[in-house]
């Protein structure tokens, strides 16, 4: 993606349907593409809400044990309600210090969690073996722990988006800050999640929970920390994936109904985007189950293999070179991952929503 920004002399494809109109034709490759990154950009913002609204509550639930439980969906309506007001900014460089925050808060809930987790870890007789269960259990759990992972590595849905940003000339193209910025982005995606899946693995084994904070309970001010850490990073997530959203809903709005644009629209529109989020959040506050559907659905084709299918489109590699061969083994894995991920993502949520109680 990185590369084929600027692939062409002159021009950058400053937007992820841009591109994908370039490799399929100006209307095939809006179809093929804008559905599928605003499945990308809603779900995850959606997740982000569920995210958010549980991490408010634990917070509360470990500041105050004795004051009376107040409902998940408040706690997701306070969160969602930040957003009305962020959701104004008007593009990437003005919430560049929000994302900042967030970047920082991500480093440092992640070491939390798993230096928390080291003194449970050292007689806690944890289990280690897979829960008794069915083997459908078994095969959709692992299904829908595929589509988690997938969830977690896939940021390239906004990469053209934040690349646009860049300053970019003919000595120095944007793609050399780009590549700097998605090689220090992942190194830090993974200094973050693989300590906590081992350490929080090895200290509480299969009893862990899908959000490892949930588990924790001392010391109850440090994982209060942590859990208030978490909030200001989903802020920050939130608005990075639903700006190009803002921009797709607003560019509508504009050319084709041929609305006024100005600050009335953009209340208008992001907050019924932000409304919107909050009330499937509400809906279907299942934080795993939501990972590993949108995880398959959503993030594999666009972060997975559609990104390769364009290449090949575009650049025409030479058949079994290198090239055309590495692209094509991802193509494979990220339709099976598609396949697989969200059929395990929807069993879970069905699974879900047979025992939940709606607006608890």
């Amino acid at each position: 993606m990185v590369e084929m920004h600027e692939m062409i002399p002159g021009k950058r494809f400053d937007r992820y349907h841009e591109l994908g109109q370039y490799a399929f034709g100006e209307k095939l490759g809006l179809w093929i593409v804008v559905p599928q990154q605003l499945i990308v950009e809603v779900g995850v913002d959606i997740v982000y809400m569920v995210t958010g609204g549980q991490s408010l509550m634990k917070f509360h639930d470990l500041v105050c044990p004795s004051c009376k439980r107040i409902r998940q969906t408040y706690w997701i309506i306070i969160f969602g309600s930040v957003h009305f007001g962020l959701a104004q900014l008007p593009n990437f460089n003005s919430i560049a210090g929000v994302s900042l925050a967030a970047a920082a808060m991500s480093l440092s809930y992640s070491t939390i969690a798993w230096t928390a987790s080291i003194p449970k870890g050292i007689d806690n007789g944890s289990q280690y073996s897979y829960p008794r269960t069915t083997v459908a259990n078994e095969v959709f759990g692992i299904f829908n722990a595929l589509g988690q992972i997938a969830f977690a590595y896939a940021g390239h849905n906004v990469v053209l988006e934040i690349q646009a940003t860049i300053p970019s000339s003919p000595e120095r193209p944007s793609k050399i800050a780009m590549w700097r910025g998605v090689v220090v982005a992942y190194t830090v995606v993974a200094i973050c999640y693989f300590p906590v899946a081992l350490v929080g693995y090895w200290a509480f084994g299969n009893t862990v929970d899908d959000n490892i904070l949930k588990t924790l309970e001392h010391p109850a001010w440090l994982i209060a920390a942590a859990n208030l850490m978490v909030v200001v990073h989903v802020v920050g997530s939130y608005q990075i994936y639903a700006m190009p959203v803002f921009d797709m809903l607003e560019t509508v709005l504009v050319k084709k109904l041929h609305l006024p644009h100005g600050s009335l629209l953009r209340l208008i529109v992001r907050s019924a985007y932000v409304a919107f989020t909050m009330f499937m959040a509400i809906s279907i506050p299942f934080f795993g189950s939501l990972l590993g559907f949108f995880g398959g659905f959503a993030f594999a084709p666009t972060t997975y293999f559609l990104p390769c299918i364009m290449w090949i489109a575009i650049y025409k590699p030479k058949p079994f070179s290198f090239s055309w061969i590495i692209n094509w083994v991802f193509i494979f894995i990220g339709v099976f991952l598609m396949i697989v991920s969200s059929i395990g993502g929807f069993r879970d949520i069905y699974v879900s929503v047979s025992n939940y109680k709606f607006f608890s």
